[in-house]
């Protein structure tokens, strides 16, 4: 099982280099969106502060275009981070987006739960990845998805394998990489994973309309 794990997981970063490659001299590049200029209220969800990456933060990411601000629910008074990190273009894998999976253990969260959401929409069912951290005694939810002009994808070699198909179709190479982070609050994991489909059900669709298509 794991060799098969292992052969898949190198075919499609082949599959990747290799399409990356081949639309590299003729890419499409589309002119990135201005997300500085988002929404401030997300249904439920009112924007309370804009939140400052450090500058080593900014260039490991990588991203052109972000949105990093807080979000609070003036209903349930939870509070959700939302993260927003649009990729030109993958040419040379230097900005390639990273995985939350990764990322958010490295500064010392300790995942206790990982699995999928699906939500329905008028455009058919989104699925996107949620998992539960713990650290310095508090732990949230974390919904994350990769959203391309043509779909929404969970997983990262999945995105990985759709990223190098749509290069040879499009001759493009953009992504986003979206994250929303609901702290907990007296309701627990049930209240937050709620919240942040909830969060997730309105966001997708306004970032739909506002991203390259």
């Amino acid at each position: 099982m794991r060799s098969r794990w292992t052969f898949g997981v190198a075919a499609a970063l082949a599959l990747q280099a290799f399409a990356i490659g081949y639309v590299s001299g003729v890419e499409h590049i589309p002119a990135a969106p201005d997300l500085t200029a988002f929404s401030t209220t997300i249904g439920d969800w009112t924007r309370v502060r804009e939140d400052v990456l450090a500058e080593g933060v900014v260039k490991t990411l990588g991203a052109d275009a972000r949105i990093t601000s807080t979000y609070q629910d003036k209903r349930t008074g939870l509070y959700a981070d939302l993260l927003v990190a649009w990729f030109q273009s993958q040419r040379g894998g230097a900005s390639q987006p990273h995985s939350p999976k990764v990322c958010l253990p490295a500064t010392g969260w300790v995942p206790q739960e990982s699995g999928e959401l699906t939500l329905g929409f008028p455009q058919g069912a989104v699925t996107v990845n949620r998992f539960v951290l713990a650290g310095n005694n508090q732990r949230a939810v974390v919904t994350y998805w990769y959203q391309t002009p043509r779909r929404v994808v969970a997983g990262e070699w999945e995105a990985k394998f759709w990223l190098a198909a749509d290069a040879l179709r499009d001759r493009r190479s953009d992504t986003t990489l979206v994250r929303i982070f609901v702290w907990d609050g007296k309701g627990g994991d049930s209240e937050a994973t709620e919240a942040a489909a909830r969060f997730t059900r309105t966001l997708y669709p306004l970032l739909r309309d506002h991203l390259p298509r």
